[in-house]
């Protein structure tokens, strides 16, 4: 990664972290190295990081797992948090309602589960900044032009409420912070 791409991960570490309560065990969809965790230091309990690229590692409470989420997470493991930045616009449309449901199964009730996904008018800056070799644009076509609104239905519809979404890095990336209520909604389809 150059030094652009460290400073668009920064900040949506940034976004997410306030949302991380002292004390949580974090599930991160997408770990990479696992920065979130040391970013987040002695702050939580530990978690998991668990990414296609990372490699295995377990450093105190933080395990990282090479792998993609779920199928190379343990089932029936639960967390406070679960976080997945800049990972859900990357899904196939028909990957994300199971993606959402997956989240809600692997997070305590009362959890959270951040998300931050850019505006599709990414795209097209990601690309410029490629040919000018200022990012590497991790799997930056892989987007999709996917609505970074749609995840609020999809989440809804997961059992999940919408507890905080906003805007940020000048509009261009989405905040999503969303609860899963102690009892499971019913769902209105």
């Amino acid at each position: 990664m150059k030094s652009f791409d460290y400073w668009l991960q920064s900040a949506r570490i940034d976004a997410a972290a306030p949302f991380v309560p002292d004390g949580a065990r974090v599930l991160d969809i997408g770990a990479a190295d696992g920065v979130l965790f040391r970013r987040l230091g002695d702050r939580i309990a530990g978690g998991v990081g668990i990414d296609p690229d990372t490699p295995a590692s377990v450093s105190g409470d933080v395990r990282l797992v090479p792998g993609k989420f779920p199928d190379d997470l343990d089932s029936g493991e639960t967390f406070d948090v679960v976080i997945a930045l800049a990972v859900f616009e990357h899904l196939d449309d028909d990957e994300r309602d199971s993606f959402a449901a997956e989240c809600f199964a692997h997070l305590e009730p009362g959890g959270r589960c951040i998300l931050t996904i850019p505006s599709p008018l990414v795209d097209p800056i990601l690309k410029v900044l490629v040919g000018m070799r200022i990012i590497d644009g991790m799997h930056e076509g892989d987007h999709h032009g996917f609505e970074p609104d749609e995840a609020i239905e999809i989440f809804r519809c997961a059992g999940f409420s919408l507890e905080r979404a906003r805007r940020f890095q000048i509009g261009l990336n989405n905040l999503f912070v969303f609860f899963r209520p102690k009892a499971r909604l019913p769902s209105r389809t």
